[in-house]
């Protein structure tokens, strides 16, 4: 049997083919792809067919050249990312307990 999806990607309405298993990651992705439509239309002006080619050439090309980053280089950014937010949030303890030490 065959399940279907009604999604809306720029107002236009369509019919996909989804497992009910999926449904949750065809809805995130289609949230994410109306947001590049709409960015990409705010940008170049463009509709319709040579919109939608001009989306896809951009998620192409990030595609691409997230798979053509070392494995090693992604790692040590998400880890500076996350050290950064660690330190962040030392900072806001810090901080608290200083002004809950000054209450005593």
């Amino acid at each position: 049997m065959s399940h279907t999806l009604e999604v809306k990607l720029l107002g236009k309405e369509y019919r996909v083919a989804c497992e009910p298993a999926e449904r949750e990651a065809l809805l995130t992705a289609v949230a994410f792809l109306d947001g590049r439509l709409k960015e990409t239309a705010e940008k170049t002006k463009g509709n319709g067919e040579r919109l939608a080619v001009m989306a896809a050439l951009n998620l192409a090309h990030e595609l691409l050249a997230a798979k053509n980053t070392p494995a090693h280089l992604e790692a040590a950014l998400e880890s500076e990312s996350i050290q950064r937010r660690i330190d962040f949030i030392e900072a806001k303890l810090d901080e608290s307990l200083a002004q809950h030490e000054q209450l005593f």
